[in-house]
């Protein structure tokens, strides 16, 4: 099999770069097949090909991440399955959860948890990969895989096996995306053989972890499984031709009785579960509410988005202490500063974080979950440690008060080192969106995308060093005049100094904090949009019943305090926090007791770092 080095690819860039607007034409094709829908959302996506990143932190994490798994062996990879299918298992074992192994213990070694779980994960990653970049040697590995995963198929591979809907979910989205996105013509033909498989190994219907752990199991593991997820990449299947059994599956693990149905009526039933499976199951209400148009399913992700938002977030936007979300009013997100260094699960929860306020930003065209995007990127994932080639992760954020530091997970290949390289495909199709008569820009980052607007090609270029610099210019190129509506969002934090010009002149009407400012007019080639944001400082406590217990917000970003913490930290020291100079990522508030230096998350590195500080009453 042919296999690339991280060196070979990294030095083909600009052969790659060359190839975009090959990966442009079929990611777009792909992109608008998707029939079966009974309500509509009133943005659409773009293509991944239409957005490219340019030289960033945003860019450079998915260059990392392509390289790493273009680069991955594919006899490793194949392994787990082709061990439990009998056949010949050439390669070296992966290590960790990916493994086939007895070594595994849910109160102790993790190593062999789930062989292969996150295969698809890494299929998808490539399919994107290839969908942003039309790099050929990608598609060929995305391919390569598809054929080497069929005849792996079979229903003895879940045999005692302790998770699969989990790593089904997952193989169906890497098959679904290779279809999609890679063009490959044999994917939906294997994810029949792999639903066939599953089916026998999956309940009647979708399971929460309390039915789970009712029913007497070997293991406690065997109460993890996460069915209430499938529904989405079930309609998605549906949605790009794979069948109507898809659409009926999904009807099936829709979990209304206990989650979405109390999530309509405004009833909040996060404390108590697991995080990051049950903010990524609001995405499969969201494609219930698309696919079957039944709104109850829409106010169950809204609503759920905003308990998580409002019940559960820290000041990074992250949330999930040890992966549960806690009770409100309990003081237990406060007390976990102590009793934790697990705070978020960060490569994961970005990646569902991302997902819901996708959907809901195209179905509502409310800029605040643009805000809370861009919230989780700066504070969170943008300052992850990279993947390692041999699988070790960084996986949770410590916001601990003692000693927190970034650090990486005692297992290989766990759940984030999926979930990361497709989060960082996604990351372009996170910053535009649009409809017949608009554009709508959500994040801030050196991008371009080029949007076919009635008999105009249109790009936008965007030029900025945000969040380190407060400021954005956005050019337009276009080979004829055209007519539409161009909308910026003003984040929520943005203060009264903010500004818009176009072509130099500042525009006259006032700009609303939460919205998307509508800029409507004939563009033309050359035009220029300069935005400009204030930002002030907040003190956010961790919970209402540790009002004293503070971070640091200014503007996107969350500060952490570095080095020596003076002992008496003064509120209205903080509310004065300046940077030490222009541009810089250092921070400085003047205590009465000494210097508190603080940095964002992401400038951070081996330093041991505290988020959240106690200041006087």
């Amino acid at each position: 099999m042919a296999q690339h080095s991280r060196r070979t690819f990294l030095k083909g860039g600009a052969a790659v770069a060359a190839l975009s607007l090959t990966g442009a034409r079929i990611a777009g094709a792909h992109a608008m097949l998707d029939p079966g829908d009974v309500a509509s959302a009133p943005l659409s996506q773009f293509g991944y090909g239409d957005v490219a990143l340019m030289d960033g932190p945003m860019r450079q994490q998915f260059d990392a991440n392509h390289a790493l798994f273009l680069a991955l062996n594919e006899d490793m990879l194949l392994k787990p399955f082709r061990q439990r299918a009998g056949q010949p298992a050439p390669g070296d074992d992966m290590g960790g959860w990916y493994d086939n192994s007895d070594e595994f213990d849910p109160h102790g070694s993790f190593h062999g948890f789930i062989p292969g779980h996150s295969f698809g994960q890494y299929l998808s990653g490539l399919a994107r990969a290839y969908a942003v970049t039309g790099s050929r040697p990608t598609q060929d590995k995305v391919q390569r895989l598809v054929r080497a995963l069929a005849p792996t198929i079979a229903t003895r591979f879940y045999d005692g096996y302790h998770l699969p809907a989990y790593t089904y979910d997952k193989t169906s989205c890497g098959l679904i995306d290779a279809h999609q996105f890679a063009a490959d013509e044999k994917a939906l033909s294997v994810l029949n053989a792999a639903t066939d498989a599953v089916l026998p190994h999956l309940p009647a219907k979708a399971l929460a972890r309390a039915e789970q752990y009712a029913i007497p199991q070997k293991d406690e593991a065997y109460c993890w499984d996460e069915t209430y997820t499938l529904p989405e990449n079930l309609f998605l299947a549906y949605r790009r031709g794979a069948g109507s059994r898809y659409r009926d599956l999904a009807i099936r693990f829709i979990e209304d009785d206990l989650y979405f149905g109390p999530l309509a009526e405004g009833e909040n039933v996060l404390p108590g579960e697991h995080a990051y499976s049950h903010v990524n199951a609001f995405s499969s209400a969201m494609q219930a509410y698309l696919v079957l148009g039944n709104e109850k399913h829409l106010h169950a992700a809204k609503n759920g988005f905003e308990f998580l938002r409002a019940t559960q977030s820290f000041a990074t936007g992250g949330w999930g202490p040890d992966e549960q979300f806690r009770k409100p009013g309990s003081g237990e997100i406060g007390e976990s500063l102590k009793n934790s260094h697990a705070h978020f699960e960060t490569p994961c929860g970005a990646y569902g974080h991302f997902k819901i306020a996708r959907y809901l930003l195209r179905a509502t065209r409310d800029s605040r979950y643009g805000d809370s995007m861009e919230r989780v990127l700066y504070n969170t994932i943008l300052g992850a440690k990279p993947l390692k080639e041999d699988g070790t992760s960084f996986y949770y954020s410590d916001y601990n008060n003692s000693f927190a530091r970034k650090g990486y997970y005692k297992d290989k290949w766990p759940c984030c080192s999926g979930t990361f390289p497709q989060l960082t495909a996604d990351y372009g199709i996170s910053c535009y969106f649009h409809n017949n008569e608009s554009i709508f820009v959500n994040l801030y980052t050196p991008s371009r995308v080029t949007w076919s607007h009635a008999d105009a090609r249109v790009t936008l270029t965007q030029h900025t060093n945000y969040p380190n610099e407060l400021s954005s210019q956005i050019e337009i190129s276009s080979d004829k005049p055209a007519r539409f509506v161009l909308h910026v969002r003003i984040p929520a934090w943005a203060g009264p100094k903010t500004s818009v010009a176009v072509n130099g002149k500042r525009i006259a009407s006032a700009l609303i904090p939460g919205t998307f400012a509508a800029l409507d007019g004939t563009w033309k080639d050359g035009d220029r949009i300069e935005l400009e944001f204030e930002a002030g400082t907040t003190l956010e406590a961790v919970d209402p019943q540790h009002p004293s217990i503070v971070a640091v917000v200014n503007g996107p970003l969350a500060l952490f305090a570095v080095g020596e913490i003076p002992k008496d930290i003064q509120r209205r020291a903080l509310e004065r926090v300046d940077r030490i100079s222009n541009r810089s990522d250092t921070w400085q508030a003047k205590t009465e007791a000494g210097v508190l230096t603080l940095k964002p998350f992401a400038s951070i590195q081996d330093e041991i770092y505290r988020l959240y500080q106690q200041v006087e009453s």
